[in-house]
């Protein structure tokens, strides 16, 4: 099942002699459950992929679908909804609220959308991130490696169409990257979530399902990896 059509994409910045076209033409799908890394040299492209796949910044032209849904055809307000519903995004540096606590951070999603907390499917990501003991701390009175557990709770708390992860392991180091890598492998394999992770990483991107080589702007290599 389809749950991700990118047709035509292309992101231009600037006008006249100073333009860069950041992408180019890019078309791809993503099927319900993979895991899929995207990998290429700085200013290849891949991050500005991200971003508009993520409805956080708006192409120049082509189309992007998330579950059958045009997200570039909603208005503003329901783009905002249906990226908080749709799409967890987990990013390098975190990104959580530091005056709120771990299950602050977690639970923002629904409290945004004034939604109660399914309290078993909340203690259920709890136990598998191994926060149970920080739900009350602030972000900084954790690691690295739990506040980037805490925005791996945050992007799954309402159960998205799919996750995207903006090196998620560039911030920490070996022994966190690999958890934090085992983590989201173990939900996408275990609960079938859709997984796309850019990554400059070799070591993350080949225990991928497939691998999509942006250079350029253009996709130069998209293919299943050998397990």
């Amino acid at each position: 099942m389809e749950i991700l059509k990118i047709k035509n994409l292309s992101k231009i910045y600037g006008k006249g002699e100073t333009a860069v076209k950041a992408l180019d033409d890019v078309s791809f799908s993503v099927e319900k459950g993979e895991f899929v890394a995207i990998i290429g040299p700085s200013g290849s492209g891949k991050s500005t992929l991200l971003h508009l796949l993520g409805g956080v910044d708006k192409p120049t032209s082509g189309k992007v679908y998330v579950s059958d849904t045009d997200i570039y055809n909603l208005n503003e307000t329901n783009l905002a909804i249906f990226r908080r519903r749709q799409i967890g995004l987990i990013y390098q540096f975190y990104n959580l609220i530091p005056v709120l606590s771990v299950e602050e951070n977690i639970t923002l999603p629904l409290l945004l959308d004034g939604h109660k907390v399914d309290e078993q499917h909340f203690e259920n990501i709890i136990k598998i991130l191994g926060l149970e003991k920080r739900l009350k701390h602030l972000p900084n009175q954790l690691s690295g490696g739990q506040q980037q557990r805490v925005s791996i709770g945050r992007a799954l708390i309402n159960n998205p169409a799919i996750i995207l992860a903006d090196e998620p392991t560039g911030n920490l180091d070996s022994k966190n990257s690999i958890e934090i890598i085992d983590l989201l492998k173990m939900f996408n394999k275990t609960y079938k979530q859709t997984l796309i992770v850019i990554t400059h990483d070799e070591r993350i991107a080949l225990q991928a399902d497939r691998i999509i080589v942006i250079e350029d702007g253009k996709i130069s290599k998209d293919e299943v990896t050998v397990k």
